[in-house]
This record gives C-alpha cells, sequence and structure tokens, in this order.
C-alpha cells in the first residue's frame, strides 16, 4: 500500500470514528435532556411538599451504583462518580430555584 493510499485508509477510519463520536455526543445530549426534565419534575414535587432539594442518602446510593456500573462497563468510577457529582450539583440547583419560586406555606 503506497502512502497516499495509507493516508486515505487512516482518514477514512477516522473520519468514521468522529462520526461514531459525534452520535453517541448527540445520545448523550438527548440522554441528559430527559434526565433534566424528569428532575425538573422531582424538583416541583419538593418544593410542593417543602422537601429540602438535596437528599444525600439519596445521592450516595446514586453514586455507589454509578461506580458499579462503571466497574462493570471498564469505565473509570472515579470518573464516573465525578460526572454524577456534576450532575447532581446541577440538579440541586435547580431544585433550588424551583423552590425559590414556590408560593410559601
Amino acid at each position: 500500500m503506497s502512502t497516499s493510499e495509507t493516508e486515505a485508509t487512516v482518514s477514512a477510519e477516522l473520519t468514521r470514528l468522529r462520526e461514531s463520536i459525534d452520535n453517541i455526543d448527540a445520545a448523550v445530549v438527548h440522554m441528559l435532556a430527559e434526565r433534566f426534565k424528569c428532575t425538573q419534575q422531582v424538583g416541583h414535587l419538593k418544593a410542593r411538599h417543602h422537601l429540602p432539594p438535596a437528599d444525600p442518602a439519596r445521592e450516595a446510593r446514586q453514586i455507589a451504583r454509578l461506580r458499579q456500573l462503571a466497574e462493570s462497563a471498564n469505565l473509570d468510577p472515579a470518573f464516573a462518580e465525578k460526572l454524577l457529582n456534576f450532575i447532581i450539583a446541577e440538579v440541586i440547583r435547580h431544585h433550588e430555584t424551583i423552590a425559590g419560586e414556590a408560593p410559601a406555606p
């Protein structure tokens, strides 16, 4: 195989892999959007019933669960935990905003 053929093959493979990555990124964004739709509903429910925005026990269970899922998927559990902590912080921020907008009891 000539150098130009090798370069073309590598370029085509790189394009194919990047298209897969782009599709996965789009799926991740859509899944996060769906997740946040659900957590918004949780936030409204908590606000109506004057529950705190954060639930540390639930968060700890979710982190442990996600770490196990990450291990079984050959993904770094520490990375998975960091990602979930980032998502949880955003959810709590949303819940605090929703609670601040809720009418007083």
